[in-house]
């Protein structure tokens, strides 16, 4: 998998942001994320959903596996970070935990976008978080 991620990292920085690998488009973007318990510096290429110019969503579906993906606990324990998105470039961000109502509207644009999110919630007991990636001011 580090490999696979790899190639769509490269490929989202060589071509500004369209990765045609498996015709993701322009629908990534690259998080970067402190480990939790390591400190290293990590990037994760995640379908995020833009909500409005300052505001990017990202679910934490592991594509239905019983446990979150690290890249979660590590923007839990470090939320302000950085991504790189198709149209603004690195863009400072802070990652905010979605809940309640919330959680479930942003969750339903992701089952909504790509019917795999809904078969990642049938896969697994747990409820798949989504995070709000949402623009630092000042920063």
């Amino acid at each position: 998998m580090a490999d696979w991620n790899q190639q769509i990292i490269e490929e989202f920085r060589a071509s500004g942001g369209t990765v045609t690998t498996m015709g993701f488009g322009r629908t990534l973007v690259l998080v970067h994320h402190v480990g939790a318990r390591t400190g290293t510096e990590r990037v994760a290429p995640l379908r995020a959903i833009r909500v409005d110019d300052d505001t990017w969503l990202v679910a934490a579906s592991k594509a239905g596996a019983p446990e979150n993906p690290a890249w979660f606990h590590n923007l839990v324990a470090h939320p302000e970070t950085v991504v790189e998105t198709p149209d603004d470039g690195t863009v400072p961000v802070r990652a905010e935990v979605l809940v309640g109502d919330e959680r479930d509207a942003a969750w339903a644009r992701f089952t909504s976008a790509s019917r795999g999110f809904a078969e990642y919630q049938e896969k697994t007991a747990r409820v798949i978080p989504v995070v709000a990636l949402r623009r630092r001011s000042g920063a």
